[in-house]
């Protein structure tokens, strides 16, 4: 599910091995890759050399957590003007702030050998218990660039009550315990403002959709 699924380890880039294999620049060489945790996904301590833009060189140490690309969906429904979101338990989240659930657009990690599409279709049929229809690529972009190497794809999608196939909720057996959570989508921009949205991919999903209807609305 969201970031991940619970319980599943994402399918990681493939380990680099020893530093000689990973590949150099002009600017930066990697003097040691050190594997810190293999869990649920890898930790990785690397140790390289940065050539600053004034030609200084300088030797840095950073963790890196390895983790698989992933996709998020916002889907709509024009007719009645809603969109469907999820709340759950982030612990990440609980640590920072005590906040027991969050609210946030569907999203998961991809499957090896699967595609973005694949995997968000699956995913919110799995949460949400909706099949999605028309679903639109808005872009792909790494989330946390400064220690995390995943990257997700950001799609919106259209659906309507007859697309509600199940009652979602997500895999038990996997530690989720996912509400869905159908709101209009004004409602949803406003709580991006108010903070009852606080998740990233959430806030600029909301904000594309509401961006893309404005620009219905004008054409009309």
């Amino acid at each position: 599910n969201a970031n991940a699924r619970k319980g599943r380890r994402p399918s990681a880039p493939p380990d680099p091995g020893p530093a000689s294999n990973v590949p150099m620049s002009d600017r930066i060489r990697i003097r040691s890759v050190e594997l810190l945790s293999d869990g649920w996904t890898r930790l990785k301590k690397v140790v390289l050399d940065y050539r600053r833009r004034e030609g200084v060189l300088e030797t840095q140490t950073r963790e890196v957590y390895e983790r698989g690309e992933a996709a998020t969906v916002l889907p709509y429904d024009p007719d009645r003007g809603t969109v469907l979101l999820v709340r759950q338990f982030r612990l990440p989240v609980y640590l920072a702030s005590g906040a027991e659930t969050m609210l946030e657009a569907c999203a998961g990690v991809l499957d090896e050998d699967e595609d973005a599409e694949t995997c968000i279709r699956r995913e919110a049929e799995e949460e949400m218990g909706c099949r999605l229809r028309n679903l639109k690529r808005l872009c792909a972009a790494y989330t946390i660039p400064g220690c995390v190497t995943e990257k997700v794809t950001f799609f919106t999608a259209r659906y309507s009550p007859a697309d509600r196939i199940s009652a979602g909720g997500g895999h038990p057996g996997e530690g989720e315990d996912i509400e869905v959570v159908e709101m209009g989508l004004g409602d949803a921009f406003a709580a991006t403002r108010d903070g009852r949205i606080i998740d990233a991919k959430t806030i600029v999903l909301v904000q594309a959709l509401m961006l893309e209807e404005s620009g219905v609305r004008a054409a009309d």
